[in-house]
């Protein structure tokens, strides 16, 4: 079965992930990467992603995946997501703390674009939400979103949560609505035990039939999930490597078909990771 073949009958999903950088301006307790303003760059490199782009959409995926890190943090993003939306549609993930009017300015290129920046936002009240990511997370944020949504770039917005009650749930869902987001771009997902959550004794555990087998790129190499390539003391967690080879990418994406291919028939388990 090829790639293509494979994407569409669902047996493998359509986007790959790419790792644009692993450093963050912000310190989350909660972060997959350990990421931080002082850690590894590990940068992909402008070249490298739309390379990668092009060979995504050759073999047949149909969507990229941006994360990091904090992408917005590479002065040269925007231009490279318009670049790849040129290929395929592009979700990038992002913690919308920077979006001054100067760089607001340089998201230009993305204005109707199939771009969508996925928006991390926990909580409807700031300082619960600001505990797990920062102080003046919430205000940002919630200024960032209507601000993206005028220049016509398109926003969905993820929570990150332990647990969530249906009340509290019920008055974040209609601040992101006030917002600009409608429901359908909102997704509540659970806290994955990997990273600097295993620290603060966070999140449950995710095995790899529990998250879905998107291929995803780092510089270190290419994985199962992008969740895979989490990083905890400061040293990158490889359980869900697949190869260290990812040029050309039909090497990992082949691997990573293999793998899928060679499960036990049957529904897996799912914890909503997404």
């Amino acid at each position: 079965m090829t790639i293509a073949a494979a994407v569409a009958a669902g047996t493998l999903p359509g986007r790959v992930w790419l790792y644009s950088n692993y450093h963050c301006n912000l310190t989350c307790t909660y972060c997959l990467t350990e990421s931080a303003p002082g850690v590894r760059r590990r940068e992909l490199g402008p070249e490298r992603m739309v390379t990668l782009a092009q060979e995504a959409k050759e073999l047949g995926f149909t969507g990229l995946g941006v994360t990091g890190g904090e992408p917005f943090l590479l002065p040269e993003l925007p231009n490279v997501l318009a670049e790849l939306a040129q290929l395929l549609p592009v979700v990038v993930l992002s913690n919308a703390t920077l979006f001054t009017p100067a760089r607001l300015a340089r998201l230009d290129p993305l204005a109707g674009a199939p771009v969508h920046i996925q928006i991390s936002l926990d909580r409807p009240d700031p300082v619960d939400n600001d505990e797990m990511r920062g102080p003046g997370n919430f205000g940002k944020v919630i200024a960032s979103i209507p601000r993206l949504i005028e220049l016509g770039i398109g926003v969905r917005v993820a929570t990150t949560v332990e647990e969530i009650d249906d009340d509290e749930l019920g008055r974040l869902c209609e601040l992101h609505r006030q917002l600009g987001v409608p429901d359908e771009d909102h997704i509540v997902r659970p806290v994955v035990r990997r990273g600097r959550a295993v620290d603060f004794d966070m999140g449950v555990e995710a095995r790899q039939p529990d998250l879905p087998a998107e291929l995803t790129i780092t510089a270190d190499g290419a994985f199962w999930s992008p969740f895979g390539p989490t990083v905890h003391g400061g040293q990158l967690d490889t359980d869900l490597l697949i190869t260290r080879t990812t040029s050309p990418l039909r090497t990992p994406a082949d691997a990573l078909l293999r793998l899928v291919n060679g499960r036990p028939p049957g529904d897996d388990a799912r914890l909503n990771i997404r």
